[in-house]
């Protein structure tokens, strides 16, 4: 099952790449479910039990064609967002840091700097614009001290995110700035929409990347974080309580702009895609902050 964002209503999507089409949820549920995405995970189980019970093809008649500038970020106003550093062997080795045997560095990114899969985002005045493929999590139900085996069944599903990082504001001293560095309008894309666990062959190996320009930045397998979602959204659980709607950016494979020699950053004019196997792609186009395009 897949669910969009469109004009924040909740939708479902049928049909098979490029030929996608979207359903309001609350128009063929009669009101049950939706409009609002955050009462749909609200209501995440109840939903789940009833989709189960709608003809696809039956309903795909009351849709219309994907308009993807329509598409915003499938869970946009979390109670909370958790976004986990160093959780991929290589990228914490290229970062210079020892491999994380707890729980790894934890922060967060603003709701204010959400988008959809496909928009313009502008580069900070001086500031040093690096990239981060993530596969991104939202939860469907209430989750505390709960077990690892038991996680993946708190989950609504998946989805594809960009941690946009402006390194300057984000290692400026004496305490980094994760949090702010990580959190300009725009640098927290997600989408295109959310994808069910039970879509895929195995939702704990999905291939994730990102490409400057066409050029291939990042390109690795979830199956090499170091903590899977399950391990991720226990241990979380163990010291919060993560509610239906909440998003978690997993974490980044190696090949971020920083560690790069010589470091290579973001410029106006250059387009980063993302993507994730199973679940699809994201567009950014960047400008400068003037608003004029370079390039």
């Amino acid at each position: 099952m897949r669910i969009a964002n469109v004009n924040d209503r909740a939708a479902l999507v049928t049909g098979d790449t490029g030929s996608e089409v979207t359903v309001d949820l609350a128009e063929i549920s009669e009101g049950r479910f939706g409009p609002v995405l955050a009462d749909l995970y609200s209501n995440w189980e109840e939903f789940a039990d009833w989709i189960r019970t709608v003809e696809t093809a039956d309903v795909a008649s009351k849709g219309v064609a994907l308009d993807r500038s329509a598409l915003g970020a499938p869970s946009p106003t979390p109670r909370q967002v958790f976004a986990i550093g160093l959780n991929y062997r290589d990228h914490a080795l290229e970062a210079g840091f020892d491999i994380p045997t707890a729980l790894p560095p934890v922060f967060t990114k603003y709701v204010s700097s959400f988008s959809g899969p496909d928009s313009r985002v502008t580069i900070p005045t001086d500031g040093n614009v690096d990239w981060e493929a993530e596969l991104v999590v939202v939860i469907g139900r209430t989750a505390h001290r709960i077990s690892e085996a038991n996680a993946w069944s708190h989950v609504a599903g998946l989805t594809v995110g960009q941690d946009v990082s402006e390194r300057i504001s984000q290692l400026r001293g004496p305490g980094a700035q994760f949090g702010l560095g990580k959190s300009f309008p725009g640098f927290s894309p997600q989408g295109p929409w959310l994808v069910t666990p039970d879509e895929f062959s195995d939702p704990d190996d999905l291939e994730v990347g990102c490409a400057v320009d066409d050029v291939e930045m990042q390109r690795s397998r979830t199956g090499n974080m170091i903590f899977p979602v399950s391990r991720l959204i226990a241990d979380l659980s163990a010291t919060v309580t993560l509610y239906p709607g909440d998003v978690v950016f997993t974490g980044t494979p190696a090949g971020v702009g920083v560690a790069r020699d010589p470091q290579r950053f973001l410029k106006p004019g250059e387009r980063l895609t993302t993507w994730i196997d199973g679940i699809g792609e994201l567009h950014q186009q960047f400008v400068a902050e003037d608003g004029r395009r370079h390039g």
